[in-house]
Parts: C-alpha cells; sequence; structure tokens
C-alpha cells in the first residue's frame, strides 16, 4: 500500500503546475486589481476596492454581465448540451456511414483551432459573398446582414457549432451505461424520442449531464473567440465579459481595471463550479 509522503511525492509535479499556472496568476491578479496599474500612469498605487465600486456602478459592466449570462444560457446549456444530447439519441444504437460522417464532422469541429473557425464563420455570415446569404438567395429571400442585425444569435449558433461535439461525444459514451432493454421496452410501447429522453435518459445521467454542463459553462463563460467574429460589436451587444476585459486591460491599458473584472469572472467560476460540484455531490 502506497504511503501519504509517497503519494505526495507522485503528485507533487502536478502541484507545483497547478500553483504556477493557476493559483499564483489568480492571486496576483486578485492584487492588481486592487491597484490603479496602468501603462498611461506615471506609478501605481494601492487604492483598496475602488476598481470594484467603479465597475459596480457601470452600466456598461452590468450590460456585459447580462450579456456573458445570455450567451452561456443559450448556446452552452441550451444549445451545446441539447444538441448534443439530441444527436448522442439519434445516433445511438445505429450504425452506418452516416453515423461515421456526422461523428467525424463534430470532432473536426472540436479539433479545428477556434481563430479559424470563428474566420471562416465570418466568411460565412459575410453579407455580400457570404454562403448562407447565397443559399437564401437561390429561394429567392433577401440576404441579411447577420453580423450586424443578429450579432447575439449569430455568435450563439458559432459557439454551438463549434462545442456541440464535446457534449454528443460525451453522451454517446454515457448512453452506452444505460441497458439496452429500457430502450428496447420504449420502442415496443412505441414511445417518442422525446419520451425516452425524459423518462430514461434525464433520470438515469443526472451526474454525466451535470458534469457537461459543469465543464461547458466554465469554458463559454470564458470564451473570447466572439471577438473575431463582431469585436463585442455592434453597439456593444457582444460585448461579453472576456471581451470587456479586453477592452479595459488592452485598449485603455487601465490594467488595474482589468483585473477588477478578471477577478468578478473568477468569482462567478467558482460559484457556478462550486453549485455544480455540490450537485455532483449529492447525485
Amino acid at each position: 500500500m502506497i504511503s501519504k509522503k509517497t503519494a505526495f511525492f507522485f503528485l507533487l509535479p502536478a502541484l507545483v503546475l497547478i500553483f504556477i499556472f493557476l493559483i499564483f496568476p489568480a492571486f496576483w491578479t486578485l492584487y492588481y486589481s486592487l491597484t490603479d496599474y496602468s501603462l498611461l500612469g506615471a506609478s501605481t498605487e494601492f487604492i483598496g476596492v475602488q476598481n470594484f465600486i467603479n465597475l459596480f456602478t457601470s452600466a456598461r459592466f452590468w450590460n456585459a454581465t447580462i450579456l456573458s449570462f445570455e450567451f452561456v444560457f443559450f448556446s452552452a446549456i441550451i444549445g451545446q448540451a441539447g444538441v448534443g444530447l439530441l444527436l448522442a439519441m439519434l445516433f445511438h444504437r445505429k450504425s452506418g456511414w452516416l453515423k461515421k460522417l456526422v461523428r467525424n464532422l463534430a470532432v473536426a469541429s472540436w479539433l479545428i483551432p477556434a481563430v479559424v473557425v470563428a474566420y471562416a464563420w465570418a466568411a460565412f455570415l459575410d453579407k455580400e459573398y457570404g454562403l448562407l446569404n447565397q443559399i437564401i438567395g437561390i429561394f429567392g429571400f433577401t440576404g441579411i446582414d447577420w453580423l450586424n442585425e443578429v450579432p447575439m444569435g449569430s455568435i450563439i449558433i458559432f459557439n454551438i457549432w463549434r462545442g456541440a461535439a464535446f457534449s454528443m461525444l460525451l453522451f454517446t459514451s454515457a448512453l452506452k451505461t444505460i441497458p439496452p432493454s429500457h430502450f428496447e421496452t420504449a420502442d415496443v410501447v412505441g414511445a417518442s424520442l422525446w419520451d425516452k429522453i425524459k423518462d430514461i435518459v434525464l433520470p438515469q445521467l443526472k451526474t454525466f449531464i451535470g458534469s457537461d454542463l459543469a465543464l461547458i459553462t466554465l469554458w463559454t463563460f470564458n470564451l473570447f473567440t466572439p471577438f473575431l467574429l463582431t469585436g463585442g460589436g455592434p453597439g456593444r451587444q457582444t460585448e461579453i465579459l472576456p471581451i470587456y476585459t479586453y477592452f479595459k486591460a488592452f485598449k485603455y491599458m487601465e490594467f488595474g481595471l482589468g483585473a477588477a473584472i478578471s477577478a468578478v469572472i473568477l468569482f462567478i467560476n467558482l460559484t457556478l463550479a462550486l453549485v455544480y460540484l455540490n450537485y455532483l455531490k449529492a447525485e
């Protein structure tokens, strides 16, 4: 049996990396959030919680916060998890070239670098030469300036397409833990796809669903890729918190205020993580 000292010795390299790349930067960010650090200033002074007061009294900050929760809810919780579960159910217990094609396309969308995917979607949604408007034009409809007229909807669909693969693969594996007889009985009684999801899948895959939601929620809340599509516009309609942080820290050079926004994002992430962990622990 391995002793505690031996176990700690094997864990030490991982703990050192966690400290260097996670814990230390977090505390460093918290420190700068209490200062007026700026490349435009002559010196850095400790100002306490003034940055947080400025944030919590800023309409722009609250707008970015609301947009972030809206983006996470519709693109991750409803979109990625929902589409992933639906695809997993549709191709569960099936075989053939169509299943392989869908799975390979989903994995490809997940593995391709985010920057490449973002620019591909920007070209796809382009008003003048985008493929989507070209397809719409074939049916006699007028093309839409997607990124300016429906910017939030555009980045939500983009993120669903980008991230649904992870949920699909996780749920595909999870469905194998359900006895086949459950689905066979449902087929005999003529249960619909929704009935199977509601009465069989959801009750038996609560832990898997909780794990999936925890991961994709945290990933999406920190996502910066939409900036490559809309730049936070038009009119700040897609300025979610990571983009707002970028503007404050790297455009206006207010690193202290940018660190304060990052600290708020960190607090939100920790809160969401604790909620999911408590749910998983109860399950």
